[in-house]
């Protein structure tokens, strides 16, 4: 956990502008710091705050930032200074077991791609109609139909600089689209056991 997430999951706008001596009415108003205010416009919500008046936005650390005139990093140091925060940082085992997840995600991905291209084109030539007005083979269809975005996704995955490769592997597993592809590998596999 970043500082800057440690410190927006401890500290609300409400506390920060109490802390920095601004009088907070019952329900989260205050009179905008940030522009010429005479009645309360500014709303400290739990998770971000918003002047009605100037148009003012964000969480705790732009709330502090702004109001003490620091960059984002130095308001988020200060706040965790002030609120007695510590950054949270993994642990080297942590690391190392997240990288060979990551890395173990990647080859599964590689070799279910891989193994659904090559069956991909062997459909496609095995399986091609005999002659124009032939019935086409599921096979071949499937074939047609796939193996352009199956080539697009082996090449993306092989070829891409490895923190891109990280992101596509990521989005891969997390939109099941690894996880619907091995049932179809497995089905491809079952059919073939049958007809043996």
């Amino acid at each position: 956990m970043t500082i800057f997430e440690a410190v927006k999951s401890q500290v609300t706008p409400r506390m920060a502008a109490e802390h920095w001596g601004l009088m907070v009415g019952r329900n989260g108003m205050i009179c905008c710091p940030f522009h010429e205010d005479r009645h309360p416009s500014l709303k400290l919500n739990e998770d971000y705050f918003y002047c009605f008046g100037c148009g003012a936005k964000g969480d705790v650390i732009d709330f502090t930032s702004r109001l003490l005139g620091l960059t984002e990093k130095e308001a988020a140091q200060k706040l965790a200074a002030d609120f007695g925060i510590r950054e949270v940082k993994p642990s080297v085992m942590a690391k190392l077991h997240a990288y060979k997840a990551r890395a173990d995600d990647e080859k599964h991905c590689s070799q279910v791609l891989r193994e659904y291209l090559r069956i991909l084109k062997d459909w496609k030539t095995a399986y091609a109609p005999p002659s124009p007005d032939a019935e086409p083979d599921l096979r071949f269809v499937e074939a047609c139909h796939m193996l352009e975005c199956t080539q697009y996704m082996v090449d993306l995955l092989e070829l891409s600089p490895p923190n891109e490769r990280a992101g596509i592997v990521e989005d891969m597993m997390k939109d099941g689209k690894i996880a619907l592809l091995q049932e179809r590998l497995d089905e491809i596999r079952e059919d073939a056991h049958e007809q043996t």
